[in-house]
């Protein structure tokens, strides 16, 4: 199954919860996000400023996801993308389920294995290895996966799982057995050999590689034809999400509004 053929070209902004000390500044650039036509309004999940000032302003992922979904009428949304290690792994189920439910079944659970270690060292999470953590992150989908199917009231849909990252060993693997959604942050060649890898991990699940969804974030366009551009070639391949990621406190959505008109024009 070819993902271009089966899928509609989606377009997601990446709302980074950094450098915006009003509150009422994000507010406002979800309402501009879903006024512009974006399918997906997207956060991240940490605790300080992953460029500009480390010290600088910023707010916590989930309990403003539960204010996006009141807030919003449309697109989904969603942690691009969780960090495994910040939360347990059942009371996340719940958090998600209870966010799909407030906001009328939009909710994407994103997830990662986490990486910033100045926010595992500052509010006293164990950092471990990369390995340790990713096994951490198989271990939790299968316990996320598990309280999913007890919870009263059931989520209102089965919730799409999105895993982030490209480890050949280990992430392509959990995604194979258990997203919906696996985004990357790889160039044209990159992407062709990950997905090869992905598709071997599938085989030997028994699964088809087609019915996974195809992520990425256009990073580093310097205008809206060179962000047209990037989502073009990476199309050509099967990519049909698109994320361009913005800062506040302004949160400038020209890219954002280009790739919607790209999108509009598939």
């Amino acid at each position: 199954m070819s993902a271009t053929a089966e899928r509609p070209v989606r377009i997601a902004v990446q709302l980074q919860p950094q450098h915006a000390p009003d509150y009422r500044l994000l507010r406002d650039a979800v309402r501009r996000s879903e006024d512009a036509g974006v399918d997906v309004v997207f956060n991240w999940d940490h605790f300080y400023p992953l460029y500009g000032d480390p010290d600088g302003a910023h707010f916590e992922c989930w309990t403003m996801l539960a204010a996006w979904a009141e807030q919003t009428e449309r697109v989904e949304i969603g942690a691009l993308v969780t960090c495994n290690s910040y939360r347990n792994p059942d009371l996340l189920a719940d958090m998600a389920r209870t966010v799909d439910h407030i906001s009328g079944g939009r909710l994407i659970l994103g997830l990662g294995s986490g990486w910033f270690e100045r926010d595992y060292t500052e509010y006293g999470y164990e950092f471990g290895t990369k390995g340790s953590r990713l096994d951490a992150l198989g271990d939790s989908l299968e316990r996320i996966e598990n309280r999913l199917a007890r919870l009263t009231p059931a989520p209102t849909r089965d919730i799409p799982v999105l895993l982030g990252g490209g480890g050949e060993r280990k992430t392509l693997r959990h995604v194979a057995r258990h997203a919906d959604i696996w985004h990357s942050f790889v160039d044209v060649e990159t992407y062709r050999h990950k997905s090869a890898v992905l598709a071997a991990h599938c085989a030997d699940v028994g699964r088809d590689p087609g019915e996974i969804e195809r992520s990425t974030e256009i990073g580093g366009a310097e205008s809206p034809a060179d962000a047209r551009r990037m989502a073009e070639s990476l199309h050509a391949e099967g990519v049909t999400l698109f994320t361009v990621g913005v800062n506040g406190p302004d949160y400038p959505l020209e890219l954002v509004e280009s790739l919607v008109a790209w999108r509009d024009g598939h």
